[in-house]
């Protein structure tokens, strides 16, 4: 197979935004690590200046099964745009593990957000199947990747509710069946809702206790959008797993961690608990999910989609 390398529209046409499958991938990505045939070392973390969510991020994976491949995901975040740049850039390194021949290389700023609003999916599926009311805080491409897999995955979605700081709005348009509503506050606009998806980059808290009322979903997928104290009036926390990222990561649930203020031990479940083994919560019970991002679904999307494109005669060959 030659090596690959993927632009965006390469990976669209592979198949990025099939979002079954997508689901597919991130419960066998899953089930591979609880029998130990997919592994993540710890990320690399590489500041970038003196805010603190200006980092390089170096997160190495494998994965076995139908995937077969390990690789290397290269990204920057950045807390704004740069002139004529992007917030966030990213880059994934895969290689064949069967052959240990590479497969390429993917511009994977899409794939990330692909990944992260696939796994949101699959926990509010298992969580809320029947959602009808839903909120987004944020208007960048993360919260309009969200709105995306909710459009889809949601058949029953009657009303998004939306707040951004920057006023953007989250989208043109939406099916008649869906009405967009805009707020002026956070707080007002996850109240308005069953399920909320956060998606900012906000370095304090937007959230308070107010929000967990009982059957509320809060799916943290941003920076640090939820105070310690909505954290604590949950009746279950859960995140997609629990690791050495506790250490340094800037979610707000690992900064309650390393405040003294959660102990792992007060996870309720973890993804695969929840998309496994079939872990629910008590009915009406107010559930936190921190989704912290796993390097091992990168590497399996990916893996899924060099081999889609060779397969489709998709890509620019990157060697002979």
């Amino acid at each position: 197979m030659t090596e690959l390398y993927l632009s965006k529209q390469d990976q669209i046409r592979a198949g990025a935004l099939d979002w079954d499958a997508g689901l597919a991938d991130i419960h066998d990505a899953l089930s591979l690590l609880r029998v130990g045939e997919a592994e993540m070392a710890a990320e690399n973390v590489l500041p970038l200046g003196p805010d603190p969510r200006d980092k390089g991020y170096g997160l190495p994976a494998r994965v076995g099964g139908r995937f077969a491949a390990a690789g290397l995901k290269w990204t920057l975040h950045r807390a704004e745009a740069p002139a004529g740049g992007e917030a966030i850039t990213s880059r994934t390194f895969i290689d064949d593990t069967t052959t240990g021949r590479p497969l390429g290389l993917i511009d994977s700023a899409m794939l990330t957000r692909v990944r992260t609003a696939a796994l949101s999916g699959a926990i509010t599926r298992a969580l809320y199947p029947g959602l009808t009311r839903l909120t987004i805080l944020g208007a960048g491409p993360q919260a309009r990747m969200h709105l995306d897999m909710a459009l889809a995955l949601f058949p029953d979605l009657q009303e998004v509710h939306h707040w951004t700081r920057s006023g953007r709005a989250l989208a043109e348009s939406l099916p008649g069946r869906v009405t967009l509503c805009r707020y002026n506050d956070p707080r007002s606009a996850c109240l308005a809702a069953e399920v909320a998806f956060t998606c900012t980059s906000a370095p304090e808290p937007l959230l308070g206790p107010e929000v967990m009322r009982p059957g509320a979903l809060i799916l943290q997928v941003g920076y640090h959008e939820v105070s310690f104290d909505a954290i604590d009036c949950a009746d279950a926390v859960t995140c997609d797993l629990w690791g050495d990222f506790s250490r340094t990561s800037a979610k707000s649930l690992f900064q309650m961690h390393r405040a003294g203020r959660f102990p792992e031990t007060r996870v309720a479940a973890d993804a695969s608990a929840i998309l496994l083994d079939g872990w629910r919560p008590a009915p009406e019970a107010s559930v936190f999910f921190s989704s912290f991002g796993l390097n091992i679904f990168d590497i399996a999307f990916a893996a899924r989609l060099m081999r889609n494109a060779a397969m489709l005669g998709l890509g620019e060959p990157l060697s002979a």
